[in-house]
């Protein structure tokens, strides 16, 4: 009892204070989230929408859009979409406004991969190999919903870090045509014994650009990361903006905020 009395005391205390001072208080919106039935994926997805300032002001401005994988509000989407707009300052004006869709985790390591024939990938992964519907999902439903929605442009850009980052090397890999600019970051490429690396590079078409970041993460993410940009660089020289990333000051966990900013610097919108 004694507890209860002590607890609303504290309430009381609390909004006789923020009378006191005259405060109000309202909630600090960032974003938007929508909630919809995928089809293509059979179960309930969300995603998050960063709008720039302008949107709302400017009624005949399009923007570009960035697709972010690990896009969750717990995960990547509030820093990238932070990184945008601190990018859009117009003291600073690295990025042209833009529109950030964070894409929200329920099984990254389903949604994300291939199927593999590693007994390995099987035992540590085994929801694994939904990456086909998870691509399907993105082309088919996700990018025309977001053109039916928002005023958009022609210009799409997409973001994967790590099991992300192997997504985001098989959408380059194999459906290219997807996306504008490609921000590749720590990619897991050791799945499925390197499959993707001893496919042949054939792009169905040539990106905008394609930027590789990776820090120190040890021997095989090094390796992977680099033999990736080798491995596009003869077909993509020349042609499209091929920028690599190293960052020996900082490991997989901490990499993909400083690559995405130095991509921002380097890439040609």
């Amino acid at each position: 009892m004694f507890k209860i009395q002590w607890l609303i005391l504290t309430v009381c205390l609390s909004f006789t204070a923020a009378a006191k001072d005259n405060l109000i208080s309202k909630p600090f919106e960032f974003a938007k989230t929508l909630t919809f039935k995928s089809q293509s994926l059979q179960q309930s997805r969300s995603v998050h929408v960063y709008l720039p300032p302008s949107y709302t002001q400017n009624k005949q401005q399009t923007y570009p859009v960035i697709y972010l994988l690990d896009g969750s509000k717990d995960e990547d989407f509030i820093h990238i979409a932070g990184l945008v707009q601190f990018a859009n300052f117009p003291w600073l004006n690295i990025l042209p406004e833009t529109i950030v869709v964070g894409i929200e985790n329920i099984d990254r390591k389903h949604d994300f991969t291939t199927p593999s024939d590693n007994p390995l990938d099987q035992k540590e992964l085994p929801t694994h190999g939904g990456a086909k519907r998870f691509i399907d999902f993105i082309n088919q439903e996700l990018q025309p919903m977001i053109k039916r929605h928002y005023r958009v442009n022609e210009t799409t850009t997409l973001i994967g870090q790590s099991l992300g980052g192997l997504l985001a090397t098989e959408i380059l890999y194999n459906h290219s045509a997807l996306f504008d600019h490609f921000v590749i970051i720590s990619p897991s490429l050791w799945w499925n014994d390197e499959a993707l690396l001893n496919q042949e590079f054939n792009p169905s078409q040539l990106p905008k650009s394609v930027y590789i970041g990776v820090g120190k993460e040890g021997e095989q993410m090094e390796r992977i990361a680099k033999q990736l940009h080798e491995k596009v660089t003869p077909k993509l020289l020349g042609k499209t903006q091929l920028e690599f990333g190293y960052f020996p000051q900082l490991n997989h966990g901490d990499t993909l905020h400083l690559a995405v900013y130095d991509a921002f610097k380097k890439i040609n919108y």
